[in-house]
């Protein structure tokens, strides 16, 4: 039987996970009340009854008995049961955008601000987000890419470590990205805005593509920025960090930094060592 709890921050997509899971085959209970656990996975291996791919949502609102899970957990191994964390996370400014934008109640803060919730939340997971086999940050990725990643876990049985990287083009007109882990300024290359022919595409269209790469300085750009990167990735999954955030900005985010962001993006994919998305925040701003 493969016994996976999933668990994390309320907003953070827990449920969205679990029916992305149960389309994979696994039977998924949610909310279970902690204490009642090791009797549930004992129901669910009785002989004739026994199932093969068992999901178990958890979370703060099992009330002051979650607190207890790591104990509960624990039991389960000492009696031979053998499961898989999976915690469900992303950063407080985007829990918050979504608390606001459903207008729902945080449930450890029903009468409080959200905020409050999130902070109590988030020091009651802390211990067992650290003990999790497989932590997704949400923050930026689309509901897509989600699946993907649950598939690379549990259908594919891919090695995983626990690094989302997030590739983002942006303009520095329009400001840099709050969240960003790294800054790359590509605004020393030419800028195709000024070209009568491609000032209306972007980095996405093979005119501009061609245009951008046909200088020496932007692959020998990549070529570092690749080398650094690929460094940094083994010490940054070393050091326990779940997610990066690599900004590449131009002017106005239209050009360049798509461009470059696209062939980081091709450069970085199908490693196997971490999530990978790309978001091109600006390059549909209006142009004045």
């Amino acid at each position: 039987m493969r016994l996976v709890i999933v668990t994390g921050m309320s907003g953070s997509g827990k449920q969205t996970a679990q029916k992305m899971m149960e389309d994979m085959g696994f039977y998924c209970v949610d909310n279970l009340p902690v204490p009642l656990i090791p009797k549930f996975v004992e129901l669910m291996t009785e002989p004739g009854r026994e199932m093969s791919k068992i999901v178990l949502g958890i979370d703060v609102r099992s009330g002051e008995a979650f607190e207890d899970v790591r104990k509960v957990l624990k039991e389960l191994v000492q009696n031979g049961v053998k499961y898989e964390m999976l915690f469900m996370d992303a950063s407080d400014t985007v829990l918050l955008k979504r608390y606001k934008e459903t207008r729902r109640l945080h449930p450890l803060s029903p009468e409080g601000s959200v905020q409050d919730g999130i902070s109590r939340e988030r020091k009651i997971l802390e211990e067992v987000k650290a003990d999790s086999d497989y932590v997704i940050d949400t923050s930026n990725l689309l509901t897509r890419e989600l699946k993907t990643e649950l598939d690379r876990i549990f259908m594919k049985n891919e090695k995983y470590n626990n690094l989302m990287i997030n590739i983002v083009s942006f303009g520095f007109k329009y400001g840099i990205p709050a969240d960003a882990d790294l800054i790359f300024d590509v605004r020393f290359l030419p800028n195709p805005f000024y070209i009568d022919e491609l000032k209306n595409m972007t980095g996405n269209d093979e005119p501009v593509r061609d245009y951008v790469m046909s200088f020496k300085e932007a692959g020998e750009f990549l070529d570092k920025l690749d080398d650094m990167i690929n460094f940094l990735i083994p010490n940054y999954i070393k050091e326990g960090k779940y997610q990066l955030v690599i900004g590449i900005g131009c002017t106005g985010g239209q050009h360049r930094s798509v461009t470059l962001a696209n062939e980081l993006y091709e450069r970085l994919k199908n490693k196997g060592e971490y999530g990978l998305t790309i978001k091109h925040r600006d390059a549909k701003q209006q142009r004045v």
